[in-house]
């Protein structure tokens, strides 16, 4: 018998369940990265991060290629990133009175806001 649909999301969702993976996915959209490059845009150290890429890996959310000695990580397509703007429109959204937004959430609320 084949998964159930909501099984498989909900594993997708779990590999999103670490604040370091989510990181790594948004500046892996960006532009692809070796683990070593990371630290400064995650925000976590090195020793900490080099396993965040494996799990997303694991999931198909992320590709490696070699390089050299060098491991670059990039998603796995251009659709990888679509959930996590997807959550940033949805806690952006949320009116400025019920919750305390972080500055990059704010600033990502009025970019979207068409010009008056």
């Amino acid at each position: 018998m084949s998964t159930p649909p909501y099984r498989l999301k909900a594993g997708f969702f779990e590999t999103l369940g670490h604040p370091a993976r989510i990181r790594v996915l948004e500046v892996l959209s960006e532009r692809e990265h070796a683990v070593a490059e990371m630290p400064p845009e995650v925000g976590i150290e090195a020793a900490h991060l080099s396993q965040q890429p494996a799990v997303p890996r694991r999931a198909n959310l992320v590709v490696t290629r070699k390089e050299g000695s060098t491991v670059r990580h990039s998603p796995a397509g251009r659709h990888v990133a679509e959930p996590l703007r997807g959550a940033r429109s949805i806690l952006s959204g949320v009116p400025a009175g019920q919750a305390d937004l972080p500055a990059g959430l704010r600033a990502a609320r009025t970019e979207r806001k068409p010009p008056s």
